[in-house]
């Protein structure tokens, strides 16, 4: 027995209750029943999409003046004023040509596709990385420990060594590296998948088993080729270029198919959403969580196997940038998506840009580059994170 009350008041016998919560009417404040007005209610809203819209506003400037800056750099440095000229002009722009044919043919016919396909690339390669973490919710996925990249590089390796696909002429090394980018994302599919389910837990498992046995079919490849000139070729392009980037179909059929990959995912933000909070909360927003998990790697399949064959491996891209998305506009993909597009297309083509010049006349491999960037930033992530959970 209890009593409570307040002055003379008691009540015997009983404890008061809390009154029972009261959800609000639709257009109605839990408390005192008004209705918010219209600015703090699209203030609830309004930052984080000022913020994320900000980013890409900024970033997509900077994307500009890289693609500019970067075509001019090179063992040939050409002004950034003369490169927007060239491209002006070959677009059919009414311009006045003040420089060489020279250097309208290493802007034109060199240096802008390769910029082109590493703005592609580090676009694709970042989005992918971000959708792969949603999928799997682990946020050190990306089409590496899926043993996508690994596929298409023993696909390479087998063409490159062995002379695979010769048929297919100069398209045999992009062709073996895109149907074992496709070969691996199909055999990691049939190894996750138990009693028609494909749980986040076991396609992870899965890919890096898969991956792990694609990385040593390629180094028995390059041990067991005479062909020391061949294995070099094979280290370099696991390494990642993009001096093989010219105008010719498969540059726009990479491009083609890195687009159409980007956009589906785009579509697909609130499904990625929906698997990144798990399962059961895919389920009660009517998302069908082993169907998406296999769209979601159908198109990302889709779009590695493009990337590697036409870069090579190229890594930490996929894996750092959706990191630094996420600290500049939140986790909700909608928002997230673009900003990690644009900041993945930026990286890359700066990053190749130092290869071009850091060992004149050699040029680096553009993985390296990447890799001296990313290991750093993503060690400065985990001790932040780690940091803030202790």
């Amino acid at each position: 027995m209890t009593l409570t009350g307040t002055g003379s008041a008691a009540r015997v016998g009983r404890t008061r209750r809390p009154p029972a919560a009261v959800l609000p009417a639709p257009g109605h404040a839990a408390t005192g029943g008004a209705a918010p007005t219209g600015p703090r209610r699209h203030g609830l809203t309004s930052g984080p999409r000022r913020r994320a819209a900000g980013w890409t506003i900024g970033l997509s400037a900077a994307l500009l003046v890289s693609v500019l800056v970067c075509v001019g750099i090179g063992p040939a440095p050409i002004a950034p004023a003369t490169v927007a000229g060239v491209i002006a002009h070959q677009l059919g722009l009414p311009v006045t040509p003040t420089w060489t044919d020279a250097q309208e043919a290493i802007v034109w016919t060199m240096r802008v596709p390769r910029v082109l396909l590493g703005a592609a690339v580090g676009a694709g390669l970042a989005l992918c990385g971000a959708a792969l973490q949603a999928m799997v919710r682990n946020v050190l996925a990306d089409p590496y420990i899926l043993g996508i990249s690994g596929g298409a590089s023993t696909g390479a390796a087998g063409a490159i060594l062995f002379g695979f696909g010769a048929g297919a002429g100069q398209q045999a090394l992009p062709l073996s590296a895109f149907l074992g980018a496709m070969a691996a994302s199909l055999l990691v599919l049939v190894v996750a998948r138990s009693q028609g389910q494909v749980t986040s837990l076991r396609l992870l498992l899965a890919g890096v088993a898969v991956g792990y046995a694609l990385s040593a079919t390629t180094s028995f490849l390059i041990f067991a080729s005479d062909d020391a000139e061949g294995s070099r070729t094979v280290m370099f392009w696991l390494l990642g270029s993009l001096s093989l980037a010219r105008w010719d179909p498969f540059l726009l059929l990479v491009l083609a198919l890195v687009g159409a990959s980007a956009m589906v995912l785009m579509l697909w933000s609130r499904r990625l959403d929906a698997l990144a909070h798990g399962d059961e909360t895919a389920r009660a927003l009517g998302v069908r969580p082993t169907q998406a998990r296999v769209q979601v790697l159908t198109v990302v399949s889709l779009g590695t196997g493009a990337m590697v064959a036409a870069a090579g491996a190229i890594g930490f891209v996929g894996l750092v940038v959706p990191h630094l998305g996420r600290r500049l506009v939140g986790a909700v993909h909608a928002r997230l998506l673009p900003v990690v597009a644009l900041l993945g297309a930026v990286l890359l083509i700066w990053a190749d840009a130092l290869s071009r010049v850091l060992m004149q006349p050699r040029e680096l491999p553009i993985g390296i580059i990447t890799a001296l960037v990313g290991a750093p930033f993503l060690l400065l992530l985990i001790r932040r994170m780690h940091a803030r959970t202790s």
